[in-house]
């Protein structure tokens, strides 16, 4: 027996994710919901990027921005949907150790960068209907490249530490997951030792990242709602704030999403169900990519005419 238990606690080669354990065979009726959820995601930031890359009209700072949220948000979908569909509908599935860091990096890597590119995208919008007339000096292609590197650079060196702290434990009490995919937390429950620096790091990026960009984008957005509330007519004002009014609906959707799934993770372990967390960090990365390309080709119009151009050139040809 005491043989036994010591190989529970040796570095597996596999973790076995059970996907949202509690609710049963209805695992299998969840995939109903995150399976058009990640199809969305799919051909909806396929077809935004696919008409930014073709229309060279849109070829400016601003749709090359959304382009960037688009990748990313494809990004984020792919890191998590196919495992996740695959654990729901099939039961438990193995994943091998390295595969499972590897996820665990992408996840978190990508989240950052995704809230990175929310803070960029204010503050374009915030120099838009600030200073409109030095928009195309202040803001250029060249500007945005290097922004989007400077923001993946980020995101990789703060993420990083997450399964570097992980794979320095050389024991786990077992290998099986309670978790949809690998997220950083789910995992270090798992280790034997020490894990007040993975907890600590943890919430401090947490807190430092998010708070630093929501503090960014408040502070856009305010000086934005300053210059919009100055303008002499209503029909001024209503056509400032319709430019930014796609980006206030996509913050909304991935902000209010993890601030749910973060509160109910921190302070309601012991009074939310367990099944209640899988569902809300699940829904907190699958929601946004999904709703974000819907958002962004209703309402900006350049997009939303190159898409029903293409949807009508391809109809008529059958």
């Amino acid at each position: 027996r005491s043989s036994t238990a010591q190989l529970h606690l040796l570095t597996p080669t596999f973790f076995l994710l059970t996907g949202i354990p509690g609710i049963g065979s209805a695992q299998a009726w969840v995939t109903l919901v995150f399976g058009p959820m990640y199809l969305l995601a799919l051909l909806g930031n396929g077809a935004l990027l696919a008409v930014v890359w073709i229309d060279t009209t849109l070829h400016q700072p601003m749709f090359f921005l959304l382009a960037v949220l688009a990748a990313t948000d494809l990004g984020l979908a792919t890191s998590i949907a196919p495992g996740l569909l695959a654990v729901l509908w099939l039961g438990p599935q193995p994943v091998p150790y390295a595969a499972c860091l590897f996820q665990m990096f992408f996840v978190h890597a990508l989240t950052a960068m995704e809230s990175g590119v929310l803070l960029t995208m204010a503050c374009d919008r915030a120099v838009a209907v600030g200073s409109p007339l030095h928009y195309s000096i202040l803001v250029t292609k060249a500007r945005v490249g290097y922004v989007a590197l400077a923001l993946a650079v980020k995101a990789v060196a703060i993420v990083i530490p997450f399964p570097l702290l992980v794979a320095q434990f050389g024991h786990f009490r077992a290998k099986t997951i309670g978790h949809a995919y690998c997220a950083h937390m789910a995992v270090v429950e798992l280790v034997v030792g020490n894990t007040q620096a993975n907890n600590l790091y943890g919430l401090a990026l947490s807190l430092a990242v998010s708070g630093l960009d929501i503090l960014g984008i408040t502070s856009s957005y305010g000086l934005i709602a300053h210059v919009v509330l100055r303008l002499p007519t209503q029909e001024a004002r209503a056509k400032a704030f319709g430019t930014c009014s796609s980006h206030i609906c996509v913050i909304l959707t991935f902000y209010v999403s993890g601030l749910f799934s973060y509160l109910t993770h921190r302070f309601g372990r012991h009074t939310v169900p367990k099944p209640v967390h899988i569902l809300l960090s699940n829904i907190y990365l699958l929601l946004p990519p999904a709703l974000n390309p819907l958002i962004y080709g209703v309402r900006t119009k350049q997009i939303r005419d190159r898409l029903l151009e293409t949807f009508t050139c391809t109809k008529s040809q059958f």
